[in-house]
Order: C-alpha cells, then sequence, then structure tokens
C-alpha cells in the first residue's frame, strides 16, 4: 500500500513537471505573484465571506423552523402555540450572537408598552441586523413578537419561507399596516432606499416620505424613533457605480447594491420617547417631527462619518 501511494505522487510530480513545461510556466514565478497578492487576496475574501455569516444565521433559523414545523414532539412539548417555543428558542440563540459580536445594548426599551399598538420606524441599515437583535430583545424582555412588513422582493428569496412563516412578515401595504395596528400589534417599518444608498454619514433618504405619518394619525399611535449605533460600520453597502445602481432600483426594485462587513464593532441602539399624534398636526408634520427626532439621535450618539476601526474599538476597548 504505501509503495503504491509513493508511485502514485511520483507520477503526480512528474505530469506536474510536463504541465508546467507545456505550457511554459515558471512555478517560480507563480509563486512570487502568488505571494505578492496573498494579503490581498485574503482580505477581499474576508470582505465577501463574513457577511455570508449573517444569512448562515437566516437560513440556519429558517431551518430549524421547518423542522420544528413538522416534529409533533417539539410542538407539544412548548406550547399550543405552534412558533411559541421555536421563536423563543432563536430568540436566545440570537440575543447570545448579538452579545458576543456586537456587545449589543438597547437603551430605551422601557418606552415599548407591554400591550397596545405602536408604530416603530427606524433608521435602515445595509443590512438590518440591529433590528433583528432588537426583535429577540422586545420579544424576551417586553414578551411582545414585532411585526413586520417587507418589500415583495423578499418573498422571492428561496429557502426563507418558514421564517416569514413563523414571523408573521407580510407584504409592505398600507392596508396590512393598519390591520396590524388596529389589532393592537407593535409595528416597525423603514425604507430599503435608505439601506440601499445611505453611507457612513448617515443621512435619512426620505424624499417626501409621510405615508407612516398618515398611518399613525389614522390608527392613533404613537411613533417611537429608532436609532441604532454603528449600523453602518457593521455592514456598508458597495459605493462604487452607485448612481447606476439607485437608478436601476428605481426603475425596477431590484437591490442589486452588493453588501459586505459583518464586522465585530460596537452597537447600540437608542429608543426614543414616544411621539404622540396631534390631531391638529398634518401627515407632513408628523413626519418631519419624527425625522428630526431621529436626526437628532444620530447627530447625538453617532461619530460621522462613521469609522469600521473606532467603532471596533468602541466594542473591545
Amino acid at each position: 500500500m504505501e509503495s503504491t501511494l509513493i508511485w502514485l505522487w511520483n507520477n503526480l510530480i512528474h505530469y506536474f513537471i510536463l504541465l508546467t513545461q507545456h505550457f511554459n510556466l515558471d512555478v517560480i514565478y507563480l509563486a512570487w505573484l502568488w505571494g505578492l497578492f496573498k494579503p490581498l487576496c485574503l482580505v477581499l475574501l474576508a470582505l465577501w465571506l463574513l457577511p455570508a455569516t449573517i444569512l448562515l444565521f437566516l437560513y440556519g433559523s429558517s431551518l430549524f423552523l421547518l423542522i420544528y414545523k413538522h416534529w409533533n414532539r417539539l410542538k407539544a412539548a412548548y406550547s399550543e402555540d405552534l412558533w411559541f417555543g421555536a421563536i423563543n428558542t432563536l430568540a436566545v440563540f440570537w440575543e447570545l450572537q448579538a452579545t458576543i459580536w456586537h456587545g449589543y445594548e438597547v437603551e430605551g426599551l422601557e418606552h415599548i408598552p407591554v400591550k397596545g399598538p405602536v408604530l416603530i420606524i427606524f433608521y435602515h441599515a445595509a443590512i438590518p441586523i440591529d433590528f433583528y437583535y432588537l426583535y429577540t430583545k422586545i420579544w424576551l424582555y417586553r414578551n411582545r413578537r414585532v411585526r413586520v412588513v417587507v418589500d415583495k422582493f423578499v418573498f422571492k428569496i428561496p429557502g426563507l419561507a418558514t421564517l416569514l412563516e413563523a414571523l408573521e412578515i407580510q407584504p409592505a401595504t398600507a392596508a396590512m399596516c393598519k390591520l396590524m395596528l388596529d389589532e393592537g400589534h407593535v409595528l416597525a417599518v423603514s425604507g430599503v432606499r435608505e439601506a440601499l444608498f445611505s453611507d457612513n454619514n448617515y443621512q435619512l433618504i426620505w424624499k417626501d416620505r409621510k405615508g407612516f405619518a398618515k398611518l399613525a394619525i389614522d390608527a392613533k399611535v404613537p411613533i417611537i424613533p429608532m436609532f441604532t449605533k454603528n449600523c453602518r460600520e457593521a455592514f456598508r453597502s458597495v459605493s462604487c457605480g452607485r448612481r447606476l445602481l439607485r437608478y436601476i432600483y428605481e426603475k425596477t426594485r431590484l437591490p442589486l447594491v452588493p453588501i459586505y462587513g459583518m464586522f465585530p464593532v460596537k452597537m447600540k441602539t437608542y429608543l426614543g420617547k414616544p411621539i404622540i399624534h396631534d390631531p391638529s398636526q398634518t401627515p407632513e408634520e408628523l413626519a418631519k417631527k419624527v425625522r428630526e427626532s431621529i436626526e437628532q439621535m444620530i447627530d447625538t450618539y453617532q461619530r460621522r462619518p462613521g469609522s469600521i476601526i473606532k467603532a471596533f474599538f468602541d466594542r473591545f476597548f
């Protein structure tokens, strides 16, 4: 057996030498090139592989829920609610991940009422991982499930159907949002443009956005502004070709902006005091008030322009 392995090894070396001679390759030169570009290759690899970890968490969560759904013994063991035990389990794992990787904290969690409808308006990071973390905090410490509405393209992402079902995520329509608030839920909304095209200066991209304000006035619910420190340092969207990508998005609603990151930076979510709707206010006035509140939170808590290195030091030192 040993002699056979030696024979195979010698033949592989022989054929490799013949191959390099045939294609006129210089092995030493190739090794020199690899040594020269190896650091750059490793950096680029890290930038694109790290975001894949959050996808692993999402798909892992979806897979867990799929198994849970079809495992009758687990359903009976937890409760009569099909998803309660599963979400509780996932919330613990996500909170643990948030604590270890980002030192995640929340300030103002007491502003979330233990019952009754409320509307959360938040600054949308490139990937809203801060909102995922907040979801788990509200579930575990306020005993409430946050209802979420998303763009239709999310429902076309393969592999997430069970996760969307378990979390009761719905398409972002005015009628659906009104229904959720009328039923007394906590509802969170934000904007995709902001996620794709904002940057480490943390500017709000709202255009003439006022639909959420009209919704709050019609449903007679308070608005809680939300911002997470260093959320743009955890994930970044690529700035190259942004004008073209924004043009494509406005025409097709396809979010084609590449994302990189999952850097272990310090993250802390701030929940502002509830903004109570005033019947005399117009939607434009209420939207302006909420915008000013979030911008004030950004001015108070966020270093601008944001720095990944400084946010990293915030986490560990």
